[in-house]
């Protein structure tokens, strides 16, 4: 291919920006994953369990598998939801809220060093085109099936 194609390009930058985010996490004995859950969950109320996938845009195997590490971690703790007496809420520890300041505070990072170098209006499209693709695929009008050749 001659040129490069705009899901390699954005393939090819989230991973960059994952690894990034991985290396940085682990100065604070964390992982990106572990980053992104604890901002998911509101560091006041909790969050049910049963809402941080969709949230997250994540399997629920996938996302069990954080809870547990950061449950074994001493980042989380499991509450019964009292607006659902079959529902858990996931509470962030004091160690859990410390570890989603630091969280916090790594992403606001990328985002002022973004932000001081590239102008706002090419910022501005950037997140214009990101929309489109996302509405694109939401309404399923990427790969659109023809019923009359099948």
């Amino acid at each position: 291919m001659k040129e490069i194609t705009i899901d390699y390009a954005l393939r090819a930058t989230w991973q960059a920006v994952a690894r990034m985010y991985n290396e940085e996490a682990k100065n604070f004995e964390t992982t990106m994953a572990i980053g992104f859950t604890m901002l998911s969950i509101d560091p006041k109320t909790g969050t049910p369990s049963t809402a941080l996938g969709p949230k997250m845009g994540m399997e629920a195997t996938s996302l069990s598998r954080i809870l547990k590490s950061m449950e074994d971690k001493g980042f989380i703790e499991r509450k019964p939801n009292p607006l659902d007496g079959r529902g858990v809420l996931i509470h962030l520890t004091d160690l859990g809220l410390e570890k989603r300041k630091d969280s916090k505070e790594v992403v606001m990072r990328f985002n002022e060093v973004i932000k001081q170098e590239v102008d706002t209006e090419k910022l501005n499209h950037f997140f214009e085109v990101t929309e489109t693709i996302n509405k694109l695929i939401a309404d399923k009008k990427i790969y659109i099936k023809d019923i009359s050749n099948h």
